[in-house]
């Protein structure tokens, strides 16, 4: 199974609408959102299955258990996250501040403190006549990174189980809906990837937020391609993003024009590959590019 990420370095570049147009495409067996901090792949895919739903634990957090603590306030003054206040006497764990260390139980005199598990998170998959992996952390909540491995665990074992059960025979390709940016959900989504689909826009944040999801991609010697969304906004800023890909050896696999008939689509529930818009026909062109690359 090949596995084809698409990311974006920031937000609002059509990213999660060419996922799902990819999806649609490739009449996908597998796919998965990993932007679990805004997850929202769920909107513009019709799984008819209830999700099953599993508890995602994070860190873990400190308890302070009253009756025993005797008020020495150790804890507190060895917390460097500030987690721990004292009001009338009795000490309290700010479960968004604990950063789960476990500095206060070791050093706690009588053992009043201990670490619990926390629930972070949420994961969803969907079995029906696909697998759908996706997850929304908790808000306030850390390890990120390691919530979007346990998607893209959860959908290696999901295939696993419909291909045992006969559901489905193989998967070719498994798409992929990564987080903008360049942080601890990007890292962990790009693990195990044959091809990285750089989705950028023709705007100076746009370029520069390309070039360091590129950056990252190299690190882990990742294939990269390129496409620009809304290309027709800045025609000049189009063709840098080009010279950069040419520049740099990278595969430019097309452009999609700024259509408003996308987000008339996008407010119906209508997948663009569904609507007669001019952006579904570059989509199209796009598609059949990557598609060349990955297999």
């Amino acid at each position: 199974m090949k596995q084809l990420l698409v990311l974006s370095g920031k937000g609002g570049t059509g990213k999660t609408t060419i996922v799902a147009s990819f999806i649609h495409l490739l009449k996908a067996k597998a796919f998965a959102d990993c932007d679990v901090d805004a997850p929202n792949l769920h909107l513009v895919t019709s799984m008819k299955s209830i999700p099953r739903k599993t508890d995602y634990y994070g860190l873990d957090k400190a308890i302070i258990d009253e009756a025993i603590c005797i008020g020495c306030g150790k804890c507190m003054a060895n917390c460097r996250f500030n987690a721990i206040s004292e009001l009338n006497g009795t000490y309290t764990v700010n479960p968004y501040s604990c950063e789960g260390c476990s500095v206060c139980e070791v050093i706690c005199p009588v053992g009043a403190i201990e670490m619990n598990q926390d629930i972070a998170g949420e994961l969803n998959l969907y079995k029906d006549q696909a697998v759908f992996s996706t997850a929304t952390l908790k808000m306030g909540s850390g390890t990120s990174g390691k919530l979007v491995t346990e998607v893209k665990t959860a959908l290696t074992t999901g295939i696993k189980t419909n291909i045992e059960n006969g559901i489905f025979d193989k998967v070719d390709v498994a798409v992929i809906d990564g987080s903008p940016g360049i942080g601890c959900p990007v890292i962990a989504s790009i693990s195990g990837v044959d091809l990285i689909l750089v989705v950028t826009e023709p705007t100076v944040s746009g370029l520069s937020d390309m070039k360091r999801v590129i950056e990252i991609a190299n690190f882990f010697k990742i294939q990269v391609a390129i496409c620009t969304n809304k290309f027709d906004v800045n025609l000049d800023k189009t063709e840098s993003i080009k010279e950069y890909a040419k520049e740099n050896n990278l595969s430019y696999v097309g452009v999609i024009p700024y259509d408003p008939q996308v987000a008339i689509a996008i407010n119906k529930g209508i997948n663009v590959m569904e609507d007669s818009s001019q952006a579904a026909k570059y989509i199209q062109d796009v598609f059949n590019n990557t598609m060349e690359l990955i297999n």
